[in-house]
């Protein structure tokens, strides 16, 4: 069975600098990918209609959806099946894509490749969804250790518009594994993943994307779950405007999204963590509406332009200035690595306000993105002010503030568009990440739940089922 699937996998996110500028072209973004990751595997059924897609989120409640897909010639006759619930996502990225595939292999290879139908599972790493009521339901705590003994991929025992997400970019992260599993099973990609066949998955992802949402937003969460880890700097918005139309001609959307089209301006800079930085991330459970916030920070910006414009041009500086110091302590690291690693020892066992005692030019550099972080922050708490949008909420600041405050650790922030979602840390050592996570268990304000992802930098991949953990078990369930 393990020979005739096709398994793609795509990252979550974290956007640790230019959460509101990424909107516009003038500004980047620093994005992490994460090593929470979505999979969805797509196997021929052994004796199933002609033309039918099956799909599954396993994870989920009243998550099964069936469509008909039949090529005729250069058309695509597509329509779902099931009509008591329906999943927007799933629905417009197997509709568009197959209508990309059928203009690049013929209606031939569609109609012979959907001859017994297709079986789609699809699936996202437990750090996607929040897992207190699976550890409740255990009597558990909601600790780090607690949820890695969770089985991988468990059940949210919820539906998909009632579960509570982590905010680490689900939708990205599903639109693009399943857009990527679906060129690699009709053999439009091929399974090395090269630079111009991710170009395409990332063109169609962001379309399909935008396409379910309704309107094209900055498009940062797709990329990373494309490229990984990167700075990225929008696309401009007018390439998608244009076929954002249900009935768009096959042709023109095939040739907008294709790899080779030079309007897409989208910029993306590889980018890692210095040696010896780990990401941690925690859940808040008050989740914030993104589109909300970012509509009113908007609105403010609209009203009140020369304000705005002053403290973004300045949260843009400080945004590009942190991500140079980062890179600058890589360099650091492979031209000194014995007095780096020193002076990452000396700092992991300082609070940050501590850390100009260490000497070195490699300490002055730990000292200047701390102090460029902080001024971040205190922009982005301005912003909130200003806009009357809770961006860094006051209650964030407190935990924010005691996070900051344990030895070891570079930066705490509100990631992305801010609000209640969730926080994100950046330590130097385990005994800081242990600290930290103490502070978490016993915080009492709000109620924060560690996550267990990484920063990774891979971004879309093909993988052997056999690689990842607990996957075959769920395709049997």
């Amino acid at each position: 069975m393990a020979q005739r699937c096709t398994v793609a996998s795509a990252p979550g996110k974290v956007l640790l600098t230019g959460g509101y500028l990424v909107l516009e072209q003038a500004y980047t973004g620093l994005v992490i990918g994460t090593s929470a990751r979505f999979y969805t595997v797509i196997k021929p059924e052994s004796a199933g209609t002609p033309g039918t897609l099956t799909v599954r989120s396993p994870q989920f409640d009243q998550a099964t959806w069936q469509y008909k897909a039949v090529a005729d010639d250069d058309k695509l006759d597509f329509a779902p099946i099931t009509t008591e619930s329906s999943n927007k996502f799933v629905e417009t990225c197997l509709k568009f894509t197959l209508q990309i595939i059928l203009e690049r292999t013929g209606a031939q290879q569609v109609n012979q490749l959907l001859s017994n139908g297709i079986e789609v599972t699809i699936v996202g790493d437990n750090d996607f969804y929040s897992q207190r009521a699976q550890l409740e339901a255990k009597h558990l705590s909601n600790n780090a250790a607690a949820l890695a003994s969770l089985d991988p991929f468990c059940k949210t025992h919820a539906t998909l518009s009632t579960v509570h997400k982590t905010g680490l970019g689900s939708s990205a992260a599903l639109t693009t594994s399943l857009v990527a599993a679906l060129l690699l099973y009709f053999k439009v990609v091929n399974d090395s993943l090269d630079k111009e066949e991710k170009v395409l998955i990332h063109n169609v992802a962001q379309f399909v994307h935008c396409f379910a949402q309704g309107k094209v937003g900055s498009g940062f969460d797709v990329s990373s779950a494309v490229w990984g880890s990167h700075r990225y700097k929008r696309f401009n918005p007018a390439i998608l405007t244009p076929i954002m139309d249900e009935h768009v001609d096959s042709k023109v959307l095939s040739k907008a999204l294709d790899a080779d089209n030079q309007s897409w301006d989208n910029d993306v800079t590889p980018f890692k963590l210095p040696p010896g930085f780990d990401l941690m991330l925690a859940d808040i459970d008050a989740g914030s509406h993104t589109p909300t916030l970012v509509g009113k920070v908007l609105a403010w910006k609209k009203s009140k332009p020369e304000e705005a414009d002053a403290l973004w041009d300045e949260l843009g500086t400080y945004n590009s200035q942190v991500e140079q110091h980062f890179r600058q302590l890589s360099t650091y690291h492979d031209q000194d690595t014995k007095l780096y690693n020193e002076t990452l020892t000396a700092c992991s066992q300082l609070k940050s306000s501590e850390w100009h005692t260490v000497p070195g030019f490699i300490a002055e550099e730990f000292v200047a993105l701390v102090k460029d972080a902080q001024h971040v922050r205190s922009l982005l708490q301005m912003m909130s002010d200003l806009s009357d949008v809770p961006i860094e909420p006051k209650e964030q600041t407190r935990l924010l503030d005691e996070c900051a405050n344990v030895p070891g650790v570079a930066m705490a922030v509100v990631p992305g568009a801010g609000g209640y979602d969730a926080i994100v840390c950046i330590v130097l050592s385990d005994k800081a990440k242990q600290d930290v996570r103490h502070v978490w268990e016993h915080w009492k304000e709000l109620s924060v739940g560690p996550l267990l992802s990484q920063a990774d930098s891979h971004g879309v991949t093909s993988v052997q089922m056999e690689a990842v953990p607990g996957l075959s078990a769920v395709l049997t369930e």
